[in-house]
């Protein structure tokens, strides 16, 4: 599975164009990033079957982005969608491989939307980003996964560049909690808005 997700990388022109960085609190993010979404749905033929993969583990409060948003996601039995990753079954790096794996083989061609935690800058702390090509996981710590999603939304937690182990360890929750609740409903939006009059294939059995 390593690379899956790299061989169909979009244009420069088109990655500009659909990409998106904006502030968790600020009044039009769930707005904007609803609507982006709703762009590369759009795109998609009804026969793809779209995928969230939640990446990150409730371990470490920095890395728990990604089970929170699925936790979120999970309430609503969405049937326009497929979901991995909870607080109660994480996507981590223990099982991630096997985790795409069985991806690939219950859905034909599926459009994957991975979600994660990252580190950044300082002044980019609180922003979510929205964009084309796979998500890395595990960069930020200098671990070796294998990327995931053809698109993906990372949620940037806290300050990288140093210790950042101790740094995940130590973000505080309420912003972690605050941006997993804006990611997963603009999650519930783009859906909903684009899929919900398709003919949306079910997953194959495993």
């Amino acid at each position: 599975m390593n690379g899956a997700w790299e061989k169909h990388p979009s244009s420069a022109p088109e990655s500009a164009a659909l990409s998106l960085k904006i502030p968790f609190n600020d009044p039009t993010v769930l707005q904007r990033l609803s609507k982006k979404l709703e762009d590369y749905l759009d795109a998609l033929s009804p026969e793809r079957r779209v995928v969230i993969v939640c990446v990150g583990t409730d371990r470490s409060t920095g890395d728990s982005l990604g089970p929170l948003v699925g936790t979120a996601l999970s309430r609503e039995s969405n049937p326009l969608f497929d979901l991995y990753g909870t607080l109660e079954e994480p996507v981590h790096a223990m099982n991630l491989g096997d985790t795409l794996l069985k991806i690939m083989r219950s859905s034909r061609q599926p459009f994957v939307i991975a979600i994660d935690a990252c580190l950044g800058q300082v002044s980019s702390v609180g922003c979510i980003q929205l964009g084309s090509g796979p998500v890395r996981p595990g960069a930020g710590v200098n671990k070796e996964l294998p990327p995931v999603g053809d698109i993906h939304m990372t949620g940037i937690v806290n300050v990288g560049g140093f210790m950042e182990y101790f740094v995940l360890q130590n973000t505080r929750l309420n912003l972690v909690v605050k941006m997993s609740e804006i990611i997963a409903q603009s999650l519930l939006n783009a859906v909903h808005n684009t899929r919900k009059n398709k003919v949306i294939p079910f997953a194959l059995p495993d």
